[in-house]
């Protein structure tokens, strides 16, 4: 007769969580923490905007700093500018409280899978951006405009500190955008949706609302933009990416119109550009995709992690364990009857009356047993 033994069932491999569920990579996620964290942002963001213009304008006032048409304090193009840079770039402290606090997990996994920004990677994207888009912005400054109006050369004079300016402050603003909406927004609905692309659309749509309401091109331009910046996050496992192409992007925006005279007071943004800039603009992006997807072939940056697995349960305690013995040098000792002498009364003894106590009587003498036996 021969017995088989059954194979022993492999234990199940960790489910891999791409970027866009990393909300999940916390062994305390619980369902309401994304919604509470979304909250704390959007109020915190406005809280700290608030008090960043607040105190910028009374500062701004006792120095002298003439008064603007809307009440505010008129800083000027370079410097204003440089106040609505910072506003932005607050958000991001914000979001890293948020996932740390909110979310109970490292800060660092609304950067990349890996726990921290990739700087390689993200050397390498802004590579690839600086040579996409400088062929782009030239293709749109030699595009002829009907209702352009003629711009003049800044100077240096004014040109080379705004340039410093877009230079320390850009890739921070950059950088605290894609935070908000490639990193915590897609990731907070990442934790409720599987497929990446529930997760894309939202916040595509309110990047674009968030610039405001102008051409309908301008707004597709903004939703597209959004939706490659978000599925190159998902694709290459951070934010690297994406922050490369919108820091990148900005630069060149705000260098132009800082070389030109009075060019940073305009209040246009990408929302109001023309079909014929988008489609240009389109076009940068669909080669910088093209670009990083190939870089990834090459690199093959991390892009999914294994989710964490809770913590098994410990083993039952024996007895001893459970219960503890005394030890010894305070246990009680064992409880051993010891016999008491019993003492015979005096009146039972009548062969020895004056013996002490508890003495055992001595034999009769000869002939007394004779007399009271019967």
């Amino acid at each position: 007769m021969t017995t088989s033994l059954a194979a022993p069932v492999p234990a199940p491999l960790p489910e891999l969580l791409p970027y866009h569920r990393m909300a999940r990579a916390s062994a305390r996620h619980r369902w309401w923490r994304p919604v509470l964290g979304t909250g704390f942002v959007a109020v915190a963001c406005v809280l700290v905007a608030a008090l960043l213009y607040g105190l910028s304008f009374a500062l701004g006032a006792a120095w002298g700093y003439p008064e603007a048409p809307d009440g505010t304090v008129e800083f000027g193009p370079v410097t204003g500018t440089a106040l609505d840079l910072l506003v932005i770039a607050s958000a991001l402290p914000v979001v890293l409280l948020a996932v740390r606090w909110t979310g109970r997990r490292p800060a660092g996994t609304v950067s990349s899978v890996t726990g921290g920004l990739r700087w390689r990677w993200l050397g390498l994207c802004v590579l690839a951006a600086l040579l996409v888009l400088a062929v782009t912005a030239g293709a749109m400054l030699l595009l002829p405009m009907d209702d352009a109006t003629p711009s003049r050369w800044a100077g240096w004079e004014v040109f080379g500190p705004a340039l410093a300016m877009l230079v320390l402050l850009v890739p921070l603003q950059a950088a605290a955008e894609e935070y908000v909406f490639r990193g915590w927004l897609t990731q907070a609905v990442g934790g409720f949706v599987r497929s990446p692309w529930w997760a894309l659309v939202p916040q595509a749509v309110l990047f674009a609302a968030a610039h405001g309401w102008g051409t309908a091109w301008g707004f597709a331009d903004l939703a597209v933009f959004a939706v490659a910046a978000g599925w190159l996050t998902v694709r290459t496992g951070g934010l690297e990416a994406a922050i490369g192409l919108h820091a990148v992007n900005n630069l060149l925006a705000f260098g132009v119109s800082a070389a030109v005279v009075d060019g940073l007071k305009s209040d246009d943004t990408a929302a109001d550009a023309p079909w014929q800039l988008v489609a240009i603009d389109l076009a940068g992006i669909a080669l910088y995709t093209a670009a990083v997807l190939w870089l990834a072939r090459r690199r093959t940056p991390t892009r999914a992690v294994p989710a964490p697995t809770p913590a098994p349960a410990p083993p039952p305690l024996p007895f001893s364990a459970a219960y503890p013995q005394v030890p010894a040098a305070h246990a009680p000792l064992p409880c051993v009857p010891v016999p008491v002498p019993v003492p015979v009364p005096c009146t039972e003894r009548t062969d020895a009356p004056d013996r002490p106590l508890g003495a055992a009587p001595s034999a009769p003498p000869p002939g007394v047993a004779d007399r009271t036996s019967r």
